[in-house]
């Protein structure tokens, strides 16, 4: 069993920075991948960006390469999300996941995969 608290969250202006964290409860945390969704009202869940269990490797959605960032930290058992040149389009409720049933690259991109949700954390960009 894994518990993840995010936090981080909040309100900012359009092009402004925050990041996020996520402390995972896993006692063998480094055997998870770990992945950002989010959802906005009246939408479906999006994937965000993954990280796998080393860190040498991440994932992204089209709309946020080169915006946000992933990153572990597996002596913390956390993982970031920085997120840069916000929009008004970001705002949402930012999930973190832990998953040990990544089969492949595209799996990283699918909520289907992961197994452990945070309660989430808020983020409002204004405009």
């Amino acid at each position: 069993q894994v518990q993840l608290v995010e936090s981080g969250g909040g309100l900012v202006q359009a092009g402004g920075s925050l990041r996020l964290s996520c402390a995972a409860s896993a006692r063998t945390f480094e055997s998870y991948a770990m992945g950002w969704f989010r959802q906005a009202p009246g939408k479906e869940r999006e994937f965000v960006a993954a990280i796998n269990w080393s860190g040498s490797s991440t994932y992204y959605a089209d709309s946020e390469k080169g915006r946000f960032a992933i990153s572990r930290d597996n002596a913390k058992n956390t993982v970031y999300l920085q997120m840069n040149s916000l929009k008004p389009e970001d705002t949402a409720v930012y999930y973190c996941a832990a998953s040990r049933r990544i089969l492949n690259s595209s799996s990283y991109y699918s909520l289907l995969y992961y197994s452990y949700w945070g309660q989430g954390t808020q983020v409002t960009v204004s405009s």
